[in-house]
């Protein structure tokens, strides 16, 4: 008789443990990425900002948001993963208008770090770079602004 308690209390506090530990685990979100997932492309985007410059391989003086005297815009791409050889473009808008395309490739290996600069010639208001795949398609786009 003992021993059938011993095996229903184990039960019902095996059952309360784990019942208790689905709400916990259901209500966790999952992290946020910033990186695409890696399909036709080939590759995987790591990381794109936008900043003053490059120093060492890596951006600097990153912002959502530049005075109009900013010069020079600076879009910097992290791609990882790359399976093959293969080449991205960097479009340029200044609202609707696109003002700069410019193409630059992706070599086969675990990491390649590249970048594109813009003239910003003082235009102030809403500025966006999409970067395109070697097929057109938009993979990824970040927006920023003149002011």
């Amino acid at each position: 008789m003992k021993k059938h308690v011993a095996v229903i209390l184990i039960l019902i506090f095996t059952v309360v443990t784990v019942w208790g530990m689905v709400p916990i685990a259901s209500g966790q979100e999952k992290a946020k990425q910033e990186v695409t997932s890696k399909g036709a492309s080939g590759f995987t985007i790591a990381r794109v900002v936008v900043g003053t410059g490059v120093d060492n391989l890596e951006p600097v003086g990153i912002a959502e948001a530049f005075p109009s005297t900013t010069e020079k815009v600076y879009c910097f791409l992290e791609a990882t993963g790359i399976t093959e050889d293969t080449e991205i473009s960097f479009v340029w808008f200044h609202g609707d208008k696109e003002m700069l395309k410019f193409d630059l490739p992706l070599k086969i290996g675990p990491r390649w770090r590249t970048y594109a600069f813009k003239n910003l010639k003082g235009l102030k208001g809403d500025w966006k770079v999409e970067i395109r795949g070697a097929d057109g398609k938009v993979l990824k786009d970040i927006i920023f602004k003149v002011e």
